[in-house]
């Protein structure tokens, strides 16, 4: 991979010191995360997803340095709590594939909106509560199409995931308001059947809780890409603080190019989690397993 187009890839995992810029950009290059054919635009959230703490208690004094071992330790059990708790909540996701012109500006896109529903056997599913529409000038898809999307845990480093994987301190860094640490995660091995997450997560310095994460998912044979025939594979994604309580993803994003016939399509896919609500009386559900890699690399 030539450095250019891993300064393109690294560009977007926004660090405030040189240093550390230098460390993520080797951290990925060394797993390789490489970059997608085409620039792809600033990744910067609108102010509607600024992360943001709320609740009703005060805030407790910034806790003493801990050693990194502790630090995780301490948001991977809260990893695995929020884990279980989403699944005590519903909420509206939606799905959207955007194709972009040569001007830039969005010319076609397809839209899915999908909430959490359980079946007979009370396991959890994502029902479509809208029909789907679609103006792409390019491409055709159907919702079964997005189906590796459901596949993807939003925690992959759960306290009984953690043994799966390497963690690095990389430094400090502020998340709109949020003071984090930064830490990158490889996974210790890859295999066949199976996709580990391998990016960077920023954990919030006092609480010590994630609040963004950025990588993909990897096996032994690359990157998979959990919508059929795209090239999304490598996903930023942004929490929520849900009733002062919990983090749960309200934002992801990949951009990538599609080649069609000689024509190199800028495409972007956005996924967002809105309306949270809490359902009195919800069965939990057991921890997600690390996504199977169905799809091709």
């Amino acid at each position: 991979m030539s450095s250019e187009r891993l300064f393109r890839c690294c560009r977007y995992v926004s660090f405030v010191l040189p240093s550390v810029v230098f460390l993520v950009a080797s951290a990925i290059a060394g797993a390789r995360l490489q970059a997608q054919d085409a620039a792809q635009g600033p990744i910067a959230p609108p102010p509607e997803h600024h992360v943001t703490r709320i609740g009703n208690v005060s805030e407790p004094e910034a806790p003493p340095s801990l050693p990194e071992a502790e630090i995780v330790r301490r948001f991977s059990q809260k990893e695995e709590e929020y884990l279980f708790s989403r699944t005590r909540y519903t909420y509206r996701k939606t799905i959207r594939i955007q194709e972009f012109g040569a001007d830039g500006q969005p010319a076609g896109e397809f839209v899915l909106v999908t909430q959490p529903g359980r079946d007979a056997d009370g396991k959890l599913f994502e029902k479509v509560v809208e029909r789907p529409h679609s103006t792409l000038q390019h491409l055709f898809l159907r919702s079964e199409d997005l189906e590796g999307l459901q596949r993807i845990p939003a925690y992959p480093l759960t306290s009984s995931q953690l043994a799966k994987y390497d963690l690095k301190y990389l430094g400090k860094e502020q998340v709109d308001e949020i003071d984090c640490y930064i830490f990158q995660a490889k996974p210790k091995v890859v295999e066949r059947i199976k996709a580990y997450f391998d990016g960077i997560v920023w954990v919030d310095a006092k609480y010590l809780e994630v609040v963004k994460t950025y990588g993909r998912w990897v096996t032994d044979q690359g990157d998979m890409h959990a919508v059929a025939d795209l090239p999304f594979s490598l996903y930023e994604t942004y929490r929520e603080n849900v009733d002062g309580k919990f983090w749960f993803p309200n934002y992801s994003r990949s951009d990538g190019t599609v080649n069609l016939k000689g024509l190199e399509i800028p495409v972007r896919l956005v996924i967002k989690w809105t309306d949270f609500k809490s359902i009195p009386n919800a069965p939990q559900t057991p921890v997600q397993a690390a996504p199977t890699a169905s799809q091709k690399p």
